[in-house]
């Protein structure tokens, strides 16, 4: 008798679809470690707790030295009247700038702190600095005890108009920007005009290109707006500059909100447009170009790939480089012609890593019209060639290649 065939039974599956639902809060102020200001403390209150929670304020050490007597402020918010939260230590603080982002070292100290002071998932963290500091500190929020309440304070033009109104946090590892990272969306963002005020001016320039950026993928108005307003950016004037990031930082919110894939989990980062070119530049500069002026470069490239491939029309793209120029940005750097052994463009490997961050197919966003992004994905490495070849005759004298 010959064995009978097994039955394989069916296998049983459980399935459920598991939604979290997010409050995404950015809130617009001046002095919110002013004595008068209830901003900040009602917020650290709104839960109601029986007793005040601990809360642990990180300062980028750029900010502590920019505004003196910064930290003595904050600890005197927390010790006014009846505090809603309270202070476990001294604002720690951290040294700023990509170096802040470089590695897991700064992400442990704020992991250490966390646990010496018994900060639990009803704590609060309040980080306060530029974008760097505030990736870092999120990392490292966001992992303990798997989460710990963020309330973010951006400093920079681009942190309050970009990155700090985000839902993500990251470090760079293995020489890879943003390798290590996570999905959380802050308890709050409280963008505080004050600090622009004190801000270099190189880095209020750089914050510009985010708001170049978004304009061009999702609001031609905007652009618009940007361009009769270019001149008295590139003054700073300080009522041009808040404008421009309420703005900035509504469309990125609304986009994070509302596009059905606010963590990514397909392959197409709209947001980044032009950030494919920008954080590999990043990189071989060695972060000598600051993030905002790398991301000029790069949304400059990639509207100039852009004409050159039939999508965006030549006058259009003449309007974006013109726009960049006008608000002070270098459009060209020497790392973009550096190859490699073979002869080929070191800044190419870009597109692979941009591809390999998300997983999935290749997809960056082009441009079809001003205010209107497009996903493509592949780019012609030789109109690539071209569009950099422009980019460098532009920064000659005499320079455009029609």
């Amino acid at each position: 008798m010959e064995p009978s065939e097994p039955k394989i039974a069916e296998p049983e599956r459980i399935e459920h679809e598991i939604s979290v639902r997010y409050r995404h809060r950015i809130r617009f102020t001046q002095g919110a470690f002013h004595p008068e200001n209830p901003l900040l403390r009602e917020l650290l209150g709104e839960d109601r707790p029986a007793r005040p929670p601990k809360v642990l304020v990180t300062l980028d050490a750029g900010v502590a030295e920019a505004c003196p007597g910064l930290t003595d402020q904050i600890r005197a918010y927390f010790a006014t009247g009846r505090p809603a939260a309270r202070l476990v230590a001294p604002p720690l603080i951290l040294p700023g700038g990509e170096a802040a982002k470089d590695g897991l070292t700064q992400v442990r100290t704020v992991q250490e702190a966390i646990y010496r002071h018994h900060l639990c998932r009803h704590s609060y963290v309040v980080a306060v600095g530029g974008g760097a500091h505030l990736d870092a500190v999120g990392f490292a929020a966001a992992t303990a005890h798997r989460g710990v309440r963020l309330v973010r304070l951006p400093t920079t033009v681009l942190a309050q108009a970009d990155s700090g109104v985000g839902v993500k946090n990251s470090v760079n590892l293995f020489g890879a920007k943003n390798f290590l990272g996570s999905f959380a969306p802050p308890f709050a963002v409280i963008n505080d005009a004050d600090f622009l005020r004190v801000l270099p001016l190189r880095e209020q320039r750089a914050g510009f290109s985010e708001a170049v950026k978004v304009a061009l993928i999702r609001d031609g108005a905007f652009f618009a707006e940007l361009e009769r307003q270019a001149d008295v950016l590139a003054r700073f004037d300080p009522v041009a500059i808040e404008r421009l990031v309420r703005r900035c930082a509504r469309l990125h919110v609304e986009h994070i909100a509302t596009s059905g894939d606010p963590f990514e989990l397909g392959s197409a980062r709209p947001l980044d447009f032009g950030h494919w070119a920008a954080h590999k530049l990043e990189t071989l500069s060695r972060h000598r170009l600051r993030h905002g002026e790398a991301v000029a470069i790069g949304v400059a490239l990639d509207t100039l790939y852009s004409v050159r491939c039939g999508r965006l029309a030549r006058a259009e793209g003449e309007r974006v480089l013109s726009l960049l120029t006008r608000l002070g940005f270098t459009l060209w750097a020497p790392e973009l012609a550096w190859t490699d052994a073979t002869g080929r463009l070191q800044l190419l490997d870009g597109l692979e890593e941009f591809r390999e961050h998300l997983g999935g197919e290749l997809t960056v966003t082009l441009l079809d019209a001003l205010g209107r992004g497009v996903e493509v994905h592949a780019l012609d490495p030789s109109l690539i060639a071209q569009s950099l070849a422009e980019l460098k005759a532009r920064a000659s004298p005499g320079g455009a290649i029609a």
